[in-house]
């Protein structure tokens, strides 16, 4: 497994590359290898941003050469019409993306840390325009009722025989809304996250709501025990309209038709 001392030598040799390429303008490391290199660990992938001049953006994108000249990449995946998600020859996964400088100005993203970039370009060209989603954080009933909405339809679906779709409802997307209502009960114990994807880093962040998430997703078969559960906490937790729970527990006791 690589060490987080190769995932920085990594960036730097790819920094390296860009400055000798003819059109490269910066190199913007995100996530742990960005401004938080203290999450950095064996388990770790880089998350960067290649930036380049006004045109060229399809050339760098179609020849990876300037990849290719730091490490072998046996396997390419292009993932959006950005860039691509990669596996070096000697374990490093990565995932990037290729951009002309006003191109950032509408993309959302975490604030990064400059790896390498030419002396005219401004810093303040490299900062995120859009730092974070464009909508706020959602109100605590509003998150709420799409939990328990969701066990509902999902329980349905269960009873239905859709097995598969009840995961997704109940041990899913009520379980994503349990992880934005857990700031309404524990304080965090740090201020990073990723703002995107709110289950990274969760267990570290809020411990006492993550003792309970192996009971919110118990597997396929298992959706009633899971869903029983997610409500259980949030009657625990907020206050919950009983005529919804009181459905909900009627369908978790029912038999599959």
């Amino acid at each position: 497994m690589p060490t987080p001392e190769a995932l920085l030598a990594r960036l730097d040799a790819i920094g390296h590359s860009l400055a000798e390429s003819s059109h490269a303008l910066a190199l913007l490391a995100l996530g742990s290898a960005g401004v938080e290199t203290e999450r950095l660990d064996a388990y770790s992938d880089l998350d960067f941003f290649a930036l380049v001049q006004n045109g060229y953006k399809t050339q760098y994108i179609e020849n990876l050469d300037w990849l290719e000249r730091v490490c072998s990449i046996p396997y390419r995946f292009r993932n959006t019409r950005d860039g691509y998600k990669i596996l070096f020859e000697d374990g490093i996964f990565g995932e990037f993306a290729v951009f002309e400088l006003p191109e950032l100005e509408a993309i959302p993203f975490a604030a990064g840390r400059v790896v390498w970039k030419r002396p005219d370009v401004a810093d303040a060209l490299l900062a995120p325009s859009v730092p974070t989603l464009s909508r706020g954080a959602p109100p605590q009933e509003w998150l709420i009722g799409e939990a328990l909405t969701n066990l509902y339809v999902g329980m349905n679906r269960f009873r239905r025989g859709e097995k598969l779709s009840a995961a997704r409802f109940i041990q899913q997307y009520a379980v994503d809304r349990v992880l934005e209502l857990a700031r309404f009960i524990e304080t965090p114990t740090r201020a990073e996250q990723d703002e995107f994807v709110l289950e990274r880093g969760f267990e570290t962040r809020f411990p006492q709501t993550a003792q309970q998430l192996e009971s919110f997703v118990q597997g396929y078969e298992h959706s009633a025990e899971s869903a029983l559960a997610i409500l259980k906490f949030l009657e625990t937790h907020f206050e919950i309209q009983p005529v919804m729970a009181q459905n909900i527990r009627v369908l978790c006791a029912s038999e599959p038709e």
